[in-house]
């Protein structure tokens, strides 16, 4: 009877999953907005926002969806691979045209486990993309920028890693200098970035998913254009896709322990999402 018993548990599990995979696509979600996801890095669009992607690009959204990646990921001299293979896994996850993913390639973004970005470098850049008469624009009408929204990394960065967490100070310095002279006015983007949590919910795989949904009921939520949080879980055949963007387009990355990753990472399976209010 206990082998029976146990021969359930993962057929419990499964149909949980696919349940809270459900019950996510209640929680409100960003439509008809032109968004930006700010990376660090080829691959950080599948190892860690792959469930964003896929559930932010459907077509009945009617999203605009950018990816720029502020390195080539040439730590090891693979940039000029990298670069492909991000574009392939992109188009993988939903993005519709190799067009709308971006990679710079300047040697003040290094790819580096010890270099933090120049905030106001990562500011300039964005402002010289997507609000180019920033430094021009009239103090007595309402800032504006090609873009509605930005997702990146939170402040844990998921993983620490120094290039993740600059990505979060680099958008915060360019909504500052947006809404720079403009007090009063709304900032036309909004910010929203990638939770990071302990380590044994970070390999919680389809698990941590059920948590996630069941702590965002609890939460305060903000609904209207731009709700808060924003909930995206992936059910197997999303999974799947995600695994396949590592697995067949970023070749050059795939070591053992990228292997663990996209098998029981839960950021594979859910991603929650906080806008940040910027002062």
């Amino acid at each position: 009877m206990n082998w029976l018993l146990a021969a359930q548990i993962p057929l419990y599990v499964v149909g949980v999953w696919i349940f809270t995979a459900y019950m996510a696509q209640t929680f409100p979600i960003l439509q008809g907005k032109r968004i930006l996801l700010l990376i660090a890095h080829p691959d950080d669009e599948a190892m860690f926002f792959a469930p964003t992607l896929r559930r932010l690009s459907h077509k009945q959204l009617q999203n605009q969806i950018l990816i720029l990646c502020l390195s080539s990921g040439d730590a090891d001299g693979l940039g000029h691979i990298r670069k492909d293979e991000l574009k392939k896994s992109a188009l993988q996850l939903g993005i519709t045209h190799s067009d709308h993913v971006v990679v710079i390639e300047d040697e003040k973004f290094r790819d580096s486990m010890t270099v933090t970005w120049d905030a106001k470098l990562i500011g300039n850049l964005l402002a010289r993309y997507f609000a180019p008469n920033i430094a021009n624009a009239s103090t007595n009408s309402a800032p504006s920028a090609s873009i509605d929204v930005i997702i990146t990394f939170d402040a844990g960065g998921v993983s620490g890693h120094p290039n993740h967490i600059s990505l979060l100070h680099g958008a915060t310095a360019f909504l500052k200098t947006l809404m720079h002279r403009h007090t009063g006015w709304e900032c036309p983007v909004k910010l929203y970035t990638l939770t990071t949590t302990n380590l044994l919910r970070k390999y919680s795989s389809v698990i941590d998913s059920v948590i996630t949904v069941v702590t965002c009921l609890w939460r305060t939520k903000e609904k209207g254009a731009f709700p808060t949080p924003l909930i995206a879980v992936s059910g197997p055949l999303a999974v799947r896709k995600a695994q396949k963007a590592m697995t067949t387009a970023h070749k050059s990355q795939m070591r053992w322990f990228r292997w663990g990753w996209i098998g029981v990472s839960r950021y594979m399976v859910v991603n929650d999402l906080t806008k940040m209010k910027i002062s």
